[in-house]
């Protein structure tokens, strides 16, 4: 259950930066469709950050602790863009349009993402 809620709450942060961001756009043209895609880009997403972000920040310690941790927003931008390669290459009509718009749209899906989970109780210390 803990999973559909963290699934939910990253489809609606998706979505709060698909509406805020320029250069993030969901072409699904149903409301159906745009629900179905954003929770197939909200699982997309949660993978690259589970697999290929730790790696990621594994690899780039000494950077980040030399940056006092901006470089921790550039990849999470990365990974953003990454998530929408992916979302293109499986068919979904998920894009964001560059490193800028990755950038902004990372904050506000993180920013909301906790937000969300910090009102609907989708804490990881929970069992």
């Amino acid at each position: 259950m803990q999973f559909i809620g963290r699934l939910i709450v990253t489809a609606l942060a998706t979505a709060v930066a698909v509406w805020l961001v320029p250069g993030i756009t969901l072409s699904s043209s149903d409301f159906t469709d745009k629900v179905v895609t954003l929770l197939a880009v909200a699982l997309v997403f949660g993978v690259v950050n589970g697999v290929v972000a730790p790696l990621v920040k594994g690899l780039s310690t000494c950077f980040i602790v030399l940056t006092l941790g901006i470089a921790l927003l550039v990849i999470n931008a990365l990974m953003l863009m990454l998530t929408s390669w992916l979302a293109g290459t499986l068919g979904l009509d998920f894009h964001v349009d560059g490193f800028w718009a990755a950038f902004w749209g990372s904050i506000v899906i993180s920013v909301v993402g906790a937000l969300l989970g910090g009102l609907l109780g989708s804490s990881r210390d929970k069992d």
